[in-house]
């Protein structure tokens, strides 16, 4: 897990602000600099360049604050400004919605589609456990600048994928037999390459390279020899025909694009199949693809 998340580190950069404001009027920039806990995101606003651009009084941030950035691998300003200029800006640019937008604002409902400044889709959900985009959680909502701006915090940073389901899972070292076991699949009647490359949106609960060896598959190369329609029938029972984040999830049987049926329990995190005699742990959440979103689970699941 910790080779995961050092990976998604280096997929993602991140978000932030800056700099004091020599306006009379308090910006989101200022807002960050006052607080210790957006010491990380400070300095990736910096570094990026965009002070300016975030003094706007007609933008929304989803701050992302230190925790957050520690538990993908960016423990201080010196890791920030190790990252390249030009991938921080872009990343930051996708916190950000050109508008504000207040938490009472927010539509009731899961998966609202939004816009941000840099033109990508976040996805943001708003219920009775509160407001999430991306599945990164608002743990403090509404606060406002002086100009206009607001700042909602969230406990992760968000990153907007442009590659599809198949493409995500290549870029993971812990999902190559996810990945031979998907090629594979394509050679037989279904296509498997073609479902998980196609507009979705889908979620995949994605077993890792242990996994798959602890259900009898011991290198790629028995993959590769295993009949595909049957690897296709348990690569579809791993699919949901809808985006949902860890933060949707919740408990009960949901139907999977083979047609059977897996069992989830949203408290502890877990995702069980049929024929499995206990639960796979959800051990990497909301990996973002743009044609979903992928949950990396410790068992195959069995129909």
């Amino acid at each position: 897990m910790q080779s995961l998340k050092l990976f998604l580190f280096i997929l993602v950069g991140f978000i932030g602000f800056t700099s004091c404001s020599q306006d009379d009027d308090k910006t989101i920039v200022d807002l960050v600099v006052e607080n210790p806990d957006f010491s990380i995101l400070e300095a990736a606003v910096i570094h990026a360049g965009i002070t300016e651009a975030l003094k706007s009084s007609t933008i929304t941030v989803f701050a992302p604050d230190n925790d957050a950035f520690k538990t993908i691998g960016i423990e201080s300003e010196a890791d920030i400004r190790a990252l390249d200029k030009t991938l921080v800006a872009a990343i930051l640019s996708y916190h950000v919605i050109p508008s504000s937008v207040p938490a009472s604002a927010i539509q009731t409902a899961n998966n609202t589609e939004i816009t941000m400044l840099d033109g990508g889709k976040a996805y943001v959900t708003k219920n009775a456990s509160g407001v999430s985009v991306n599945g990164a959680k608002v743990t403090t909502a509404d606060l406002k600048a002086e100009n206009g701006g607001i700042v909602h915090v969230i406990d992760a940073v968000i990153l907007n994928e442009i590659k599809n389901i198949v493409g995500v899972a290549q870029t993971y070292p812990e999902l190559t037999f996810l990945v031979a076991a998907v090629l594979r699949a394509n050679q037989g009647s279904t296509k498997v390459v073609d479902i998980l490359s196609s507009a979705g949106p889908f979620t995949v609960f994605a077993p890792t390279n242990d996994a798959f060896k602890e259900a009898g598959f011991t290198t790629e190369a028995a993959i590769g020899q295993a009949d595909p329609n049957v690897l296709a029938n348990i690569l579809t029972y791993h699919v949901v025909a809808a985006r949902v984040y860890s933060t949707n999830l919740t408990t009960g049987d949901v139907t999977t694009a083979q047609g059977g049926k897996v069992s989830i329990n949203a408290s502890n995190g877990t995702v069980k199949g049929k024929s499995n005699n206990t639960a796979s742990a959800i051990i990497g959440a909301d990996i973002p693809a743009s044609n979903g979103v992928v949950h990396v689970i410790d068992t195959v699941l069995l129909p």
